[in-house]
């Protein structure tokens, strides 16, 4: 395992989450949403919904087209490697949290995760909101000092003949790791490899799809 971190000594531009303590943002956010909630101007149900399909749907859908793309175009690819930002750029998918993307690409050598260790660093442009369990103490710690436990939770075991990178996000740079491409998938329309294309595999928790497991 090689773990990749960045100096963290600069002030990261957005609030964070230490164990149990919230931040004062939190506080005021949750604060207001009871508020809100008891005088009838939200419906949970709805926001909980609206949540979700930022964090399952919108946003790494724009990845997942990133990544197919990647897939289909070896021009794009290398550009993507070469310089995320831009390539990423090409596809209109920008803004905050995104603006230093790095991506690491998943071979036969090489599983890649992504984790950040202070906090909850992570490129909303091209993966929505992060999930609540990479915001977890629990996650930010282990993964850094066994990976391969962290897969299997997540139901993913890599080979020992495997290496097994950890990539720290910080304020400055983003992660967004280009998982392997299925077998089975030449001739496949970059629409349809985009279904293949989990919000997990893009974080290196988890794999693409096989064909098998989406209707195509």
């Amino acid at each position: 395992m090689t773990n990749h971190p960045h100096d963290h000594t600069h002030p990261h531009s957005h609030d964070h989450e230490e164990g149990s303590a919230l931040s004062d943002t939190v506080l005021r956010v949750r604060a207001l949403e009871t508020l809100l909630t008891e005088k009838g101007y939200v419906d949970p149900a709805a926001l909980d919904e609206l949540i979700d399909t930022y964090e399952h749907k919108v946003g790494p859908r724009n990845g997942a087209a990133v990544v197919a793309k990647a897939w289909a175009d070896a021009d794009y690819r290398k550009r993507l490697i070469s310089d995320a930002t831009a390539a990423i750029a090409e596809l209109d998918f920008t803004g905050r949290q995104g603006e230093h993307m790095i991506a690491v690409e998943n071979t036969d050598e090489i599983h890649n995760m992504v984790v950040c260790t202070l906090c909850s660093c992570y490129p909303w442009p091209v993966l929505g909101l992060p999930p609540v369990w990479y915001k977890s103490p629990p996650y930010r710690s282990r993964v850094v000092i066994d990976p391969r436990g962290v897969l299997a939770d997540f139901g993913v075991t890599v080979p020992e003949s495997k290496e097994v990178r950890v990539w720290d996000s910080t304020a400055e740079v983003r992660y967004l790791v280009i998982p392997q491409r299925p077998d089975g998938t030449d001739g496949w329309s970059q629409e349809q490899l985009a279904e293949l294309v989990t919000r997990n595999s893009m974080i290196g928790t988890g794999l693409a799809l096989n064909p098998d497991e989406v209707n195509t």
